[in-house]
């Protein structure tokens, strides 16, 4: 008889709990003003995007690029080429006007940077395994892709 009560004590728990997390009810929740609808994210322009990091490539080469062979010298110059690269893939892909199939080629490039830009730090000119290429290389061959191909 007590195997049968502990059952369905146990069985009538889980279908409250099941229940109450289907409904999306939560005590949580609604003690602490957490069940509020999140804020929407602003959409990120396709264009203004775009200007902008073609802007940080024209602004990277209008200064000299990265002069300096030693590791270390040209980390800020890469950070200032990622960060609009990556609000560029935001915008990328929020586009309506065009599929992930159009961009696939962007996406590479831009995937690259990230590549080089994990490694931490500027591993300067001449070391072997620089990461120089992939980070300032591919902003160049994703600043003529995005010339060559208009999404507007």
């Amino acid at each position: 008889m007590g195997r049968y009560m502990w059952g369905k004590a146990a069985g009538a728990l889980t279908l409250a709990v099941t229940a109450a997390a289907a409904s999306g009810c939560s005590s949580s929740a609604s003690d602490n003003g957490a069940g509020k609808p999140a804020a929407k994210t602003e959409a990120v322009d396709l264009g203004k995007a775009t200007a902008t990091f073609q802007a940080a490539v024209t602004t990277f080469d209008d200064d000299g690029g990265c002069l300096e062979q030693a590791r270390g010298t040209c980390w800020d110059q890469m950070q200032a080429l990622m960060r609009p690269a990556r609000t560029l893939r935001k915008a990328m892909n929020a586009h309506r006007g065009t599929g992930p199939e159009f961009w696939s080629e962007a996406y590479a490039l831009i995937d690259k940077m990230e590549d080089g830009i994990a490694v931490g730090e500027d591993q300067g000119a001449t070391a072997a395994g620089t990461n120089r290429p992939a980070v300032l290389g591919s902003a160049h061959d994703l600043s003529r892709w995005l010339d060559a191909h208009p999404a507007e």
